[in-house]
């Protein structure tokens, strides 16, 4: 009976595994940006939002975000994918 449904979970744990990485990289990325918009100066403001908020989570999350587009299906996807978005006319 397991092997009846081994590729289901397979499936299952990669999912939750890349929704579970992006929710907690948003949930830092949040705290980052509030440290950073506590910032009075717009340079060092500017500077903070580059490599404490972009620089280390906004890359993580797009990874898992176009893997996790990549395996729901369209029609469980209700936002445009990335990629269509990149050859929209």
């Amino acid at each position: 009976p397991a092997k009846s449904y081994a590729n289901q979970k397979q499936i299952l744990e990669k999912l939750s595994e890349h929704i579970n990485t992006i929710s907690d990289d948003v949930e830092k990325m949040i705290e980052a940006r509030k440290v950073a918009n506590d910032i009075t100066d717009a340079r060092a403001r500017a500077i903070s939002y580059c490599d404490e908020v972009k620089g280390k989570y906004f890359d993580n999350i797009r990874y898992h975000v176009d893997k996790l587009e990549l395996m729901v299906d369209d029609s469980y996807w209700p936002l445009p994918k990335y990629r269509e978005i990149l050859f929209l006319r």
